[in-house]
């Protein structure tokens, strides 16, 4: 029997499904229109990496008895995903402004590790980073081996 893929699948509720496709689109991702409907997208970000932006209608079917809260006044989640390089972290927000975002976070440089972050049309925080673990702190690297 083949090992089971885990796949990580993180739904947000928007405001309106096709200007959430249209924002990620300008920013280079992709969707799968086999899981995309006027209630629900699937936003690829890697082989098994996708948010799922729900109708805030449909995103309450799966909470019943709690509320959608206002992104851009309390926040649940932050969404932090990597990019290959420091100029990537950039253009991604460059993307992400020129697309309707708003920059959420200025950078923040550790030598090793460089992010920034955006506001999306509906006020979750998408936080872009580069790490570069050759250049880690080795108080950091020594901590290394295998996962408790």
């Amino acid at each position: 029997m083949a090992k089971h893929v885990r796949q990580i699948f993180v739904n947000l509720p928007v405001k309106d499904v096709k200007k959430s496709i249209a924002f990620f689109k300008k920013l280079g991702f992709a969707y799968n229109p086999q899981f995309t409907d006027e209630n629900a997208a699937c936003i690829i970000f890697g082989e098994h990496i996708y948010a799922m932006v729900l109708a805030e209608k449909f995103f309450g079917g799966f909470i019943p008895g709690k509320a959608i809260a206002d992104a851009f006044k309390s926040t649940e989640v932050l969404v932090a995903l990597s990019a290959e390089s420091r100029a990537e972290v950039d253009s991604l927000i460059k993307m992400a402004e020129s697309a309707g975002g708003k920059e959420y976070r200025k950078a923040a440089d550790h030598g090793w590790m460089y992010a920034r972050a955006f506001h999306d049309l509906d006020g979750h925080i998408w936080e872009i980073l580069y790490m570069d673990e050759s250049k880690m702190p080795s108080e950091m690297k020594d901590k290394g081996g295998e996962l408790k």
